[in-house]
């Protein structure tokens, strides 16, 4: 656990894929309503449908903010497709220790971004409703 935990840490702290891209070709923002953080998501496809560029800004927890790096990681290079296969336990699997239920919400923040801003609000909520 204490390398998962070196893991976060080190995500929180030094986050991949940060700042803003533009033009967009998705630019969607996301809050946590019960702590206050934020992520911003823009990213770009290229020619072969492929997420070529993205890029992650905001604020919050170590969590919230360490899950959007890893995530970030993740899916360059992925088309919109293979993206769609990512659920819950894959994130909470990045995480790698176990979080209390509001902890969870802030690990959750940056997929919920991601498939509201590329699929909508219908989606996240089938996805957030998985056991």
């Amino acid at each position: 656990m204490d390398l998962y935990r070196e893991i976060i840490l080190d995500h929180a702290r030094n986050p991949r894929y940060s700042g803003v891209i533009s033009p967009a070709d998705v630019d969607h923002e996301e809050r946590n309503p019960l702590c206050g953080d934020r992520l911003h998501l823009t990213l770009r496809l290229g020619e072969d449908g492929r997420i070529a560029d993205l890029a992650w800004d905001g604020e919050g927890c170590a969590v919230s903010q360490a899950v959007a790096s890893m995530l970030s990681e993740e899916i360059i290079g992925k088309t919109l497709d293979e993206v769609r296969a990512i659920g819950k336990e894959e994130v909470l699997e990045m995480v790698g220790i176990p979080l209390t239920i509001n902890r969870v919400k802030c690990a959750l923040l940056a997929l919920k971004t991601l498939i509201i801003g590329t699929r909508g609000l219908t989606e996240w909520q089938s996805v957030e409703d998985e056991e």
